[in-house]
């Protein structure tokens, strides 16, 4: 893997991360609201709360696996979790904002062209 794919990799782990940390550990917050775009009010709504905390554990996972594929040189691991986050983001920017590709699947795109070329 190129150095550009290791970082671009990297990034995505790290987003994943932060991603993690404003769904499970900020859940009610003013930047989740912002990021995701939706009222404290109703992030505070214990059923959509519990499904944020969910989310935020796969994503701190997809974070974890593509660090451990990055760390151990598993090109097989770090394609696939790269593909995980494209499919996911393709999914959201078809069924919830057309920006989700862009947002959450951009540095993942990314990586996954200079992974692939």
């Amino acid at each position: 893997m190129s150095i550009i794919t290791l970082i671009l990799a990297a990034l995505v782990a790290l987003e994943h991360f932060y991603i993690m940390y404003l769904e499970t550990f900020t859940t009610q917050s003013k930047a989740t609201a912002r990021v995701f775009n939706m009222s404290q009010e109703e992030l505070q709504r214990q059923s959509v709360s519990n499904l944020f905390k969910n989310q935020g554990i796969y994503n701190g996972l997809i974070a974890v696996f593509l660090l451990y594929g990055l760390m151990t040189g598993s090109k097989l691991l770090v394609l696939v979790f790269l593909l995980n986050v494209v499919l996911v983001a393709l999914y959201g920017s078809l069924t919830a904002d057309r920006k989700i590709i862009i947002k959450q699947g951009g540095l993942a795109i990314l990586a996954l062209l200079t992974f692939l070329f």
